[in-house]
């Protein structure tokens, strides 16, 4: 897990949970809790912090933290039975500490670390499904984060899952921030039922609450940040899917774990499967990858 200058150092939190710290040899790091396998910091060689958390954000078991990267899984949303998002947001995962092996690409001067949930018995009350989700966090030389999640179906019978990386961008102010790479595609909006509309504009731009899965995306999609003259670039595979919402202001005064006035520095932008769930065979597994990157912009 130790390569090249890179730094993992496992710590805990105020309330006794797991957390994983990468370092690279720049300085840029990321931080990632037990709990949820939830990325919950992830800064700059700079020390600048890249993902929005809630000031009132809840960091005590069985509550998602609001903030960094929720995986929501098996579920997305309201789409099925489950709690919101799921469950994997809200169990404990444990360091794997022999993952099968990844393409030498994805460990090869990173800071990494594996981590692994299966399901309880309570789980399988729930969702009755045995699964192994093995997930990958690391950081680059360059100070990008990669998220790589395999999932693999160890019961008898088929399953479906959905599944989002729920990424909380840190932003200077809403009303001045665009997204790229969506425009043409058709989109189900959650504030009117899900029905499906298309993206008529250039650039996405924010004046309300926005609450929207696109589908069948590019591979790449840009958050450019006018003010701050940086442009967050995330680049995804298995993920034909994109989540993006912000709650704006009404919302956030409904939610007691985000502050009324937080809506203006975050958005969400999610890679995601959601309009078709995956569906895997026994043994069969899937892999998904996400990778954020910050650059520069005018």
């Amino acid at each position: 897990m130790n390569h090249s200058g890179a730094a993992v150092e496992v710590t805990k939190d105020r309330n006794g949970i797991d957390q994983v710290v990468l370092r690279n040899p720049r300085g840029a790091s990321a931080r990632v809790s037990l709990h949820g396998g939830q990325v919950l910091s992830w800064r700059t060689d700079r020390g600048e912090e890249l993902l929005f958390t809630s000031s009132k954000a809840i960091f005590k078991p069985p509550y998602a933290v609001r903030g960094g990267i929720p995986i929501c899984f098996p579920q997305f949303g309201q789409r099925g039975s489950l709690e919101q998002h799921g469950f994997a947001r809200n169990r404990t995962w444990i360091i794997d500490d022999n993952p099968p092996p990844l393409h030498p690409n994805d460990s090869s001067g990173k800071a990494y670390t594996d981590l692994l949930l299966k399901p309880s018995e309570d789980d399988l009350k729930i969702w009755p499904h045995s699964f192994e989700f093995r997930l990958r966090v690391s950081l680059t030389g360059d100070g990008n984060l990669s998220l790589i999640s395999r999932i693999r179906n160890i019961s008898c019978k088929p399953f479906s899952f959905s599944i989002a990386y729920h990424t909380y961008f840190s932003i200077s102010d809403i009303s001045e921030v665009r997204v790229e790479g969506l425009e043409t595609l058709d989109y189900l909006d959650n504030l009117c039922q899900r029905e499906r509309f298309t993206e008529q504009g250039d650039a996405l731009t924010f004046e309300s609450e926005v609450d929207r899965v696109y589908l069948g995306s590019r591979d790449i999609i840009a958050v450019f940040d006018h003010e701050r003259k940086r442009t967050f670039l995330i680049q995804k595979e298995g993920l034909p899917d994109v989540g993006v919402w912000n709650p704006w202001e009404k919302k956030s005064k409904t939610l007691v774990d985000f502050g009324d006035e937080e809506y203006k520095q975050m958005l969400c932008v999610n890679g995601a499967a959601v309009e078709k769930p995956i569906t895997l065979k026994p043994g069969e597994e899937w892999t998904g990858r996400l990778e954020l990157s910050v650059v520069p912009s005018s």
